[in-house]
């Protein structure tokens, strides 16, 4: 099931902030179903906390994710 306008997750300025390290800063992505995206970049970049923030394993200092429709933002993982 995807929101009326065919979007499958989304985030929103989604920030992870660690003392006054910004490990992510206000990212926002949309994926479509059907769609394929890939995060690239060096290491300490961000990415695995992204990651890990999209998938609820840790909740941001910032933003919201959303899936199908439904904020799902901080929630755990299971």
């Amino acid at each position: 099931m995807t929101g009326p306008d065919g979007i499958l997750l989304r985030t929103e300025n989604l920030t992870r902030s660690f003392g006054s390290l910004v490990a992510v800063n206000a990212v926002s992505l949309t994926v479509r179903r059907g769609e394929l995206r890939s995060i690239i970049g060096p290491n300490g970049a961000g990415k695995t906390t992204f990651f890990r923030l999209v998938s609820g394993e840790m909740a941001p200092s910032s933003g919201r994710v959303v899936f199908q429709d439904a904020d799902i933002t901080g929630l755990p993982q299971h």
